[in-house]
């Protein structure tokens, strides 16, 4: 188990941050974290072993329930589905899994996508990458898994739609490590895919997401840079942010770090888009870590030496205070000083009926997309550096 300390934000920081976009009753969400309190610490403590297959094949794919990639023949890619939650009528939720086996042993990297389900340009950038990969040429293994949340990305929607209680919407990045018996459907996947696949199968893993929709960010990768392998490989990544911040309970990054697997997130623009400059950034940085693990040879490619990295540890969010017409003043990466108008709000008539500033010294790493606000909407996020981080940031996941 990692020994890193526990310094993650205060989620009800940013649920006061970003009313306009809750989702869970908060009644199923304080059953649901009890459950995982008293359930995760025995279901993750004993990750499965050995491939289980169930007998079913999906569109030509066998289907898995345990997933050892040991087992599996080297120099080859694989493709499976895992058999996830069961849904109302008693069938599943299946993954897609690819695994590039390589033909010698070397390190085991998980990649992740789709833990919200309209985050396309995350998934788009794990296929990419699998696709460049020759497993004949390769010293170890790189597993992906593209459609985490599957009911959420079959609606294109950030959240799980739990049909537990009537229609709930949950966040699956609250919900890591999971619980194999908790008391959602979105907490039993979690706990099935983290215990069966994705711990057993990682020596580093990085979970890939852009943000919410509504709202764009720039590039950047979110991790904890005094874990220094993590800090190792958010370097090798040609992008010009870095958020340097442990961030919220139940993330699946934190999750792999809490059993002593480095881990973060890179963060690839707007939602339900491809935004294919980006997503080459993130994919040159990937094929970085790859190379940086000993999993494929060749030359680096770009890193972070290479653009100019700012580097924050708390992100200050503008909350919209009126309703109207958003109109920006600044653009994503820029730069803005303590007192600086980044933003005006006009009414139906075309009045402006408010003016916002930052407080905070930074750089602009998130702008809501929606050009139309109601109170409390985060408008803008701006990275910056708090001397004493006090656990209560928040930032544009």
């Amino acid at each position: 188990m990692s020994n890193r300390p526990k310094k993650h934000l205060d989620r009800r920081d940013f649920m006061a941050a970003s009313i306009a976009t809750a989702g869970a009753s908060a009644a199923l969400a304080v059953a649901a974290e009890t459950a995982r309190a008293q359930g995760a610490a025995t279901t993750s403590a004993n990750p499965a072993s050995g491939t289980t297959y169930t007998g079913d094949v999906i569109q030509g794919k066998k289907v898995v329930s345990a997933l050892d990639v040991n087992d599996l023949e080297p120099g080859q890619k694989h493709f499976l589905y895992f058999q996830g939650v069961q849904i109302p009528t008693g069938q599943h939720w299946y993954v897609s899994v690819t695994v590039a086996k390589g033909a010698k042993p070397g390190k085991r990297v998980v990649l992740t996508s789709g833990v919200h389900g309209d985050e396309m340009s995350s998934i788009h950038t794990v296929q990419t990458v699998m696709n460049q990969l020759d497993p004949a040429q390769m010293s170890g293994t790189v597993m992906a898994v593209t459609d985490v949340a599957r009911p959420a990305i079959e609606s294109m929607q950030r959240r799980w739609p739990n049909q537990g209680r009537g229609i709930d919407l949950i966040d699956m990045n609250r919900e890591w490590p999971g619980n194999e018996d908790g008391l959602t459907a979105p907490s039993r996947h979690a706990g099935l895919l983290f215990n069966r696949l994705l711990r057993p199968n990682a020596d580093a893993a990085i979970d890939f997401h852009t943000g919410t929709t509504g709202f764009e960010v720039t590039a950047f990768n979110v991790g904890e840079m005094d874990v220094p392998e993590v800090k190792a490989m958010m370097d090798i990544y040609p992008v010009g942010q870095i958020f340097d911040n442990p961030t919220y309970p139940g993330v699946l990054h934190n999750a792999f770090l809490d059993v002593g697997i480095p881990s973060f997130t890179p963060e690839i623009g707007g939602a339900r888009i491809l935004d294919l400059e980006m997503i080459s950034l993130f994919v040159e940085g990937t094929m970085n870590v790859l190379k940086h693990h000993g999993i494929v040879a060749g030359p680096m490619g770009r890193t972070g030496k290479d653009v100019t990295v700012f580097i924050g540890n708390s992100a200050f969010p503008i909350l919209a205070t009126q309703g109207g017409l958003v109109e920006h003043l600044v653009k994503l990466n820029d730069k803005v000083e303590a007192g600086q108008k980044v933003a005006i709000q006009r009414n139906s008539f075309g009045e402006v009926v408010a003016e916002y500033t930052s407080s905070v010294a930074g750089e602009v790493t998130g702008l809501r997309s929606d050009a139309m606000s109601e109170p409390g909407n985060p408008l803008v996020f701006i990275l910056f550096n708090k001397a004493t981080p006090d656990g209560g940031e928040t930032y544009p996941e």
